[in-house]
């Protein structure tokens, strides 16, 4: 039994300047809410645990909770705060 799901992260601002590119495909373990991906990604890059707390989260374009738990295929969208107008 496969106990693993696939979902893609848009990533914007500070995350996609730290990661390089504007998306992620993650291979997560079934059960995983949206801030344990946000989790994860910070373990990887630190300096990004500064957006952690005012970091917004999304799932196939609808804004959610960071204890809403992601399916096989999901889009997480990750939104930093964004300074400038």
């Amino acid at each position: 039994m496969n106990n693993s799901i696939t979902v893609t992260v848009k990533l914007f601002a500070a995350y996609q300047d730290a990661y390089g590119v504007p998306e992620l495909s993650l291979e997560i373990p079934t059960g995983q809410t949206v801030e344990q991906i946000c989790d994860r990604l910070i373990l990887e890059h630190p300096e990004l645990s500064a957006f952690k707390e005012i970091t917004r989260f999304g799932v196939n374009l609808q804004f959610v909770e960071p204890d809403t738990v992601v399916q096989n295929g999901d889009e997480i969208v990750l939104i930093p705060p964004v300074s400038g107008g």
